[in-house]
């Protein structure tokens, strides 16, 4: 009977320990992913500073799907087109081509296939992000952001600097009613409302021409 119950101690134990084991490998992958994704991150922007680059014309079709994809690794070798920072939240984001497989929401930052680039005039720059606490939600601080707070677009070695004049909610539905001033060029912002059926719209101004 003693050995019976010694038995069971063991099994109980083993398990309690396999489960343990488990939990830390998970809670490990994830930080190493976290980690390796922001490094690849880091080293991009540098790349991007040291030669900036423009987009590519090649046509590569683009997954715009919103389930969460695993990768065995994040790094890749693509370069960015351009870098968004909003220095009040601590964002400093690498974008991607418009056509890249890459320019996914579920991956990065979102650069909108109906979005302008920050050089032309009366523009409207528009990136996507997701808030919430996957390891892809870019744009979750977007929300302390306060009116009259800045955010910098680097494109094509300019610098361009942008105010915040504005910010809404929609229903999410899949698409945004962009309210701006169609004689200023501007940014957009969108992300999701965390745990709603609402989006949150961010308009910023162009506030500085391209500061080379």
């Amino acid at each position: 009977m003693k050995t019976k119950e010694k038995n069971k101690n063991w099994i109980v134990i083993f398990s309690s320990l396999l489960l343990i084991i488990l939990g830390v490998a998970i809670i490990g992958g994830k930080h190493l992913y976290l980690y390796l994704s922001k490094l690849e991150n880091d080293i991009k922007i540098e790349e991007y500073f040291e030669e900036p680059i423009v987009e590519t014309e090649e046509v590569i079709i683009v997954d715009d799907g919103v389930k969460e994809e695993k990768q065995s690794t994040p790094i890749n070798t693509e370069k960015y087109i351009a870098v968004l920072e909003i220095p009040k939240i601590n964002l400093k984001r690498g974008i991607y081509a418009k056509n890249s497989k890459l320019n996914n929401v579920n991956k990065n930052v979102y650069l909108l296939k109906e979005s302008n680039m920050p050089d032309e005039e009366k523009g409207n720059f528009i990136l996507a992000g997701h808030s919430g606490t996957a390891y892809f939600s870019y744009f979750k601080n977007l929300p302390k952001l306060d009116i009259g707070d800045v955010a910098y677009v680097y494109y094509k070695g300019g610098r361009y600097g942008y105010k915040l004049i504005n910010n809404y909610e929609i229903i999410k539905n899949g698409k945004a009613n962009i309210i701006r001033n169609g004689e200023k060029t501007t940014m957009t912002l969108i992300t999701c409302k965390h745990n709603t059926d609402k989006q949150l719209v961010y308009i910023f101004e162009l506030m500085e021409d391209a500061i080379k």
